[in-house]
């Protein structure tokens, strides 16, 4: 009786440890529960690793993970609290602490990988269409995830250094997963594009016209991870476990690449196709200033910001 109840419980056990997923660290506590913004884009792939991994379980954190459709509804949703972290492009967050918005970074997000016409981010056009430099964009329509933002400033920075008129642009904002269509649908003429929709362009023909973060500065960080300042001073353990369990998940990231690749899948719907021939970012865990400060004088150029960004303020 002994030997049939103690093989019981250790059938139970087993099959209990089966089904544990990898973010459910054996003896780990349940955690405190953290909500973070996200876009589901290939950019924040790291984030997605590492609760899987148990990067941040480890941590003592809960994590969930909410998308949206660009940084500012992120940066809104840390502000009102929907939200005790986010990611967001730099653009973004600097409109916001240039307007008084008290938020503060805790650790880069992605950057650029600096190959031109090999980036993970581009401006495309269809196969077919005539234009066929950043140059001819002038009064054309291209599609962007969100008005008066990182799109606008690097796209514009793109046609300026082609040689066109960077002032008579249209933007339409969408979600980057709509964007493969509407440009085979001819609803617009041009659209920014990062990974995974970067590469549904390509493979239904589209083509490469400019790779606009490489255009804008070298080594472009291209977006953080922040919180507010509220949380930094209410919880400072909180936010340093976040900080070090995201930086692990970045170095993770860049050294697992097809590991990125498979989870993209997770969180946005993309086809085998798509996920071969994604072009990768960099995971940098440091942030490259310079190329803030170039984007930040871009950006009061083409009238993003209230006033200059203070970006010792912004930066940890």
């Amino acid at each position: 009786m002994r030997r049939t109840l103690a093989a019981a419980i250790a059938a139970v056990v087993l099959l209990a440890g089966a089904a544990c997923t990898d973010d459910q660290v054996a003896g780990a506590p349940a955690g405190t529960k953290v909500s973070v913004g996200v876009i589901p884009i290939i950019d924040v792939a790291p984030i997605y690793l590492g609760k899987k991994k148990g990067f941040f379980s480890r941590r003592g954190i809960d994590l969930s993970l909410t998308t949206e459709q660009g940084g500012a509804p992120i940066v809104d949703g840390v502000l009102g609290g929907k939200y005790q972290f986010g990611f967001s492009n730099v653009t973004s967050l600097m409109a916001a602490q240039s307007g008084g918005a008290p938020l503060k970074a805790v650790a880069s997000g992605v950057a650029s990988n600096g190959r031109s016409g090999r980036d993970f981010s581009a401006i495309v056009v269809q196969g077919n269409s005539p234009i066929r430099s950043a140059r001819e964009l002038a009064g054309k329509r291209i599609a962007v995830n969100t008005l008066k933002n990182l799109g606008d400033t690097t796209v514009r920075q793109s046609v300026r250094r082609a040689g066109g008129n960077a002032n008579n642009l249209q933007f339409q904002a969408m979600p980057f997963p709509d964007m493969p269509g509407a440009l085979q649908a001819g609803k617009v003429d041009a659209a920014w594009v990062v990974e995974p929709a970067l590469s549904a362009v390509i493979t239904q023909g589209g083509q490469v016209l400019a790779s606009n973060f490489v255009d804008t500065a070298p080594g472009l960080t291209v977006a953080l991870y922040f919180t507010s300042q509220g949380t930094m001073t209410a919880k400072p353990k909180l936010v340093t476990d976040f900080t070090e369990a995201i930086n692990e998940s970045m170095r993770y990231a860049a050294g697992h690449p097809e590991e990125v690749r498979d989870v993209v899948g997770t969180y946005t719907p993309i086809n085998d196709t798509v996920r071969i021939s994604m072009i990768l970012p960099s995971w940098p865990v440091d942030i490259n200033r310079p190329s803030l400060e170039r984007v930040a004088v871009l950006g009061e150029r083409d009238g993003i910001f209230v006033k200059a960004p203070t970006l010792d303020q912004l930066l940890p």
